[in-house]
């Protein structure tokens, strides 16, 4: 399989911060959206975002910015159609997706995506992190996504369809679990209390 592309999905209203972009915020000397671009590009062989409202706002990171193809902000999953759509449109196989206000996820984020999805008819597998101990939560914003689905996802979210895991499930999605060792790699941006705590986990990690 050829490598897959890159998706940051940055498509909610983030109404628990204020609204506006929750990537843009700063967070050790850069945004929490840069974060997450230094730990995505390395692993795939493009890259682009998706994001309503205008799109020029996106113009200095230099990569496409891919609208929700449905309307009233239907979820991730609408990103991941469009996502699909572009890919397609690329020659592409697969994309990978990441949350614009996740700045910790793994580096290796897409070996474990594509080794998780091996032997399912379609490659298509989702994150969870998870304790030492064994209790895990999938990762539904990140995840490896077959382009030969995207009509199947399509007609899903036409019909309704809002929450990730029912499909996935459906399509027998496999599982990369990421242990957690003091953090959770999945620790999102969501309040201003969680910059907070973000800006003191950046501060350790450096």
């Amino acid at each position: 399989m050829k490598q897959p592309l890159g998706l940051i999905l940055a498509g909610g209203q983030a109404t628990r911060m204020g609204g506006g972009d929750k990537g843009r915020l700063s967070l050790g000397g850069k945004t929490i959206l840069q974060h997450v671009i230094d730990r995505l590009e390395p692993q795939v062989a493009g890259m682009a975002i998706n994001a309503n409202g205008d799109p020029t706002r996106f113009d200095d990171l230099d990569m496409p910015v891919l609208p929700d193809s449905l309307a009233e902000f239907p979820g991730p999953l609408a990103g991941v159609l469009a996502g699909l759509d572009w890919a397609a449109e690329q020659g592409a196989e697969a994309i990978v997706t990441a949350a614009a206000d996740t700045p910790f996820f793994p580096c290796d984020l897409v070996p474990q995506l594509l080794l998780a999805s091996e032997g399912r008819l379609h490659p298509l597998a989702l994150a969870a992190s998870g304790e030492p101990e064994g209790k895990v939560w999938r990762q539904p914003t990140f995840g490896l996504w077959p382009v030969a689905l995207r009509d199947d996802l399509r007609a899903a979210l036409e019909n309704g369809l809002r929450k990730v895991v029912i499909w996935t499930d459906k399509h027998d999605a496999g599982q990369a679990a990421f242990v957690q060792s003091g953090i959770d790699p999945f620790f999102n941006v969501n309040t201003p209390e969680d910059l907070e705590e973000a800006r003191r986990i950046a501060g350790e990690i450096k």
